[in-house]
């Protein structure tokens, strides 16, 4: 490259080499420059209303592709109100690249008009924070980005932008297009793992994390057929595993199945790939002893830095998911495993403890019955979206997740994000059915981001469940201060107006025989729609009710 360019030109230009097809963007004078450059560039633009929720579109685009997704917000308040959208990346080791506006150069260290120092704001929850003060290095510091967010255990990098930098001209070549490095397992892991399995009686396999990919799923599919293990995702993983494959026994998460959690702790060998067995998918740190395991723990992670870090493996495997499902795949064991009946138990434990048919909860609307009917209606690849909330467990223990990159939900446990997400999965693959399940207080979170789905034609579907409260901290409440109500209660509006009043459809549900024509009318309307469901307050959860939960600890005080 010859020619004169301004930092906002070459980095725009930096994206469209690296593969960037879309981006996420609040707005802000702190970097018009990249917008001006955007305006002839084969990107796709989406603006959004907060940029908490422009973070987690984006976000949700990294973890369905492994590509990072690309967020633009401006200084101060616009980069605070993305900070959810980043920790949500860390905790969730996804891709993500925000790039912030920053102030001129020659006002930075004066506390200028919303200022940051950037380091010290995301220091702790990007992998990488850095500040471009020459254009001529945005090429250089856009590829490290591209590479820090993707290797090893992916994460967010947060990129400041001088906003007299993004218009000063500079010449410079374009950088080469940044590629992800895979790590393999040796032979002489392959074969300690196989003389492993063969000395086992109650292996089980825990699968977490990111860098998977759809073809490296299904190899790990028949590795497990071939051994008949009982197969386990981590929380909000369940997406990895077919529900309907015959290994599959259930996901490490809230609430748990307690038959699910008493088999691992009786494994005498686990083989964890890609997760980190952090604090939801351990149980509290109580699955497993910390730092050495009871069960022979095989630990296999894209990051060498996680093998040990925690819980100390018998055999550490640095190697990325898709590159050890590739090398595994094709392993066959000297004999019929002994453990295929158990197996078998195990899938019957998670068939039962997954058929909604089962559940009785109070009041009219029943969402056992909601939950059947989509299943009987919606596609296999439907992409499921949640955020944070009791809610939730309705979709991670009922819905049986068939395909790859077919959820999307916070590990973080970010309320919000169901809503941003499922924009982020319709701009991304418009011809994939999207559900979003969302409680009255999580969805006014983002509530504001259904406008983005209007303007942009996104006909995404909203079962917002209202029980006039914060459900999970009234559980929680009642568990510890029974009959102390104290700010938990909410009034929310009509759901139903909301939806039209945006130029959405909206649906109000109060019975179980309105939901299915609701439903259909919503999906054939064309347009985002909201379904505002109203459950009894009483049906916290699947299992229990607030009273029961108020009864049980004002016994045990």
């Amino acid at each position: 490259m010859t020619s004169s360019r301004t930092g906002g030109q070459i980095l725009v230009d930096q994206l469209i080499t690296h593969g960037v097809k879309q981006l996420f963007c609040v707005p802000g004078e702190s970097f018009l420059a990249v917008l001006d450059a955007l305006h002839d560039a084969s990107i796709d633009v989406t603006v959004c209303r907060q940029e908490g929720g422009a973070a987690m579109m984006a976000e949700a685009q990294g973890k369905l592709t492994g590509q990072p997704g690309i967020c633009f917000v401006t200084r101060g308040p616009g980069a605070t109100n993305a900070a959810a959208g980043v920790h949500i990346a860390h905790q969730d080791s996804t891709p993500l690249l925000l790039f912030v506006g920053q102030v001129a150069r020659d006002a930075m260290g004066r506390e200028a008009f919303q200022e940051l120092d950037y380091g010290a704001v995301f220091g702790t929850m990007a992998k990488w924070v850095v500040q471009i003060d020459d254009p001529a290095r945005v090429p250089e510091l856009v590829s490290r980005a591209f590479h820090v967010a993707t290797s090893g255990r992916p994460g967010p990098v947060v990129i400041a932008l001088p906003e007299d930098m993004l218009t000063e001209a500079a010449v410079v070549a374009d950088a080469l297009p940044y590629a992800v490095t895979e790590t393999h397992p040796g032979a002489a892991q392959l074969a300690e793992l196989q003389q492993r399995l063969s000395q086992a009686q109650r292996p089980v396999v825990i699968l977490g994390g990111s860098r998977w990919s759809e073809a490296a799923t299904q190899q790990f599919a028949q590795f497990a057929e071939a051994y008949a293990l009982p197969v386990y995702c981590s929380f909000r993983r369940q997406m990895l595993m077919s529900a309907d494959h015959p290994c599959y026994a259930g996901d490490l998460g809230l609430g748990a199945n307690p038959r699910m959690l008493a088999r691992i702790r009786d494994a005498d060998l686990v083989l964890l790939v890609g997760g980190r067995l952090s604090e939801v998918p351990s149980q509290g740190y109580e699955l497993f002893a910390i730092p050495q395991p009871k069960q022979a723990l095989v630990h296999v992670h894209a990051d060498a830095d996680e093998l040990g870090k925690l819980y100390r493996p018998t055999q550490g495997i640095h190697a990325t998911p898709q590159a050890f499902a590739d090398a595994v795949a094709a392993l066959r064991p000297a004999s019929a495993p002994a453990w295929q009946a158990e197996t078998k138990t195990a899938r019957e434990d998670f068939l039962r403890w997954s058929d909604p048919a089962a559940i009785r909860i109070p009041g009219p609307l029943q969402m056992g019955e909601v939950m059947q009917h989509l299943r009987e209606v919606l596609p296999a690849d439907t992409i499921f979206c949640n955020g944070a909330g009791n809610f939730a467990t309705w979709v991670h223990r009922f819905w049986p997740f068939r395909a790859f990159a077919s959820q999307l939900a916070p590990t973080s446990g970010s309320m919000g994000y169901g809503l941003p997400a499922g924009v982020g999965a319709k701009r991304l693959w418009p011809e994939r059915e999207v559900v979003v399940f969302a409680g009255d207080g999580d969805f006014m979170m983002h509530g504001q981001e259904f406008a983005t789905a209007v303007q942009y034609g996104l006909p995404i579907l909203v079962v917002l469940l209202d029980n006039g409260m914060y459900g999970t901290i009234r559980m929680h409440q009642e568990k510890h201060y029974p009959g102390r109500i104290s700010a938990t209660q909410l009034k929310n509006p009509d759901f139903r107006g909301y939806a039209e009043v945006f130029g959405g459809h909206g649906e109000r549900v109060t019975t179980t025989e309105e939901f299915g024509p609701a439903l259909a009318r919503a999906r054939a309307s064309g347009k985002p729609a909201i379904l505002h469901c109203l459950l009894d307050p009483e049906a916290i959860t699947p299992a229990s009710t607030l009273q029961s939960i108020r009864k049980a600890a004002l016994a045990a005080n």
